[in-house]
């Protein structure tokens, strides 16, 4: 049982979920990428639910919007870097485009949340 804020938020339960699929699929990354991609990759996803979460535990709205539009731009960063990935061949396309779709619904939420704290 949920004992946090955070943790009932949909948002940030889908941006767990999300981190977990983007760190199965950078496990078939090239071990010479550990320090590389897979590593930044990997900071990147783990960012949007830690900012979500820290978010909550800031006492005004715009404080907790501001550490949404951080998760939201760490999204970001990881589609950015997917796309690298795929061009380097390091995911496969379904597996890129799953992930894709995961992000844009997450977005999506993200949105939604900073502007209903937005809101005056």
């Amino acid at each position: 049982m949920p004992s946090f804020r955070f943790e009932k938020l949909t948002g940030w339960q889908k941006a767990v979920d999300y981190a977990d699929a983007v760190y199965t699929a950078s496990e078939g990354f090239p071990k010479d990428e550990r320090f590389g991609l897979t590593s930044q990759i990997r900071r990147a996803v783990v960012s949007v639910s830690s900012n979500i979460a820290e978010g909550c535990g800031r006492l005004t709205d715009a404080d907790q919007a501001r550490f949404i539009e951080f998760a939201y731009g760490s999204l970001m960063e990881t589609v950015s870097q997917l796309h690298i990935a795929r061009r380097r061949d390091f995911i496969e396309g379904p597996s890129f485009d799953d992930l894709r779709n995961k992000a844009e619904e997450l977005a999506r939420i993200l949105s939604g949340l900073r502007s209903r704290l937005r809101k005056p």
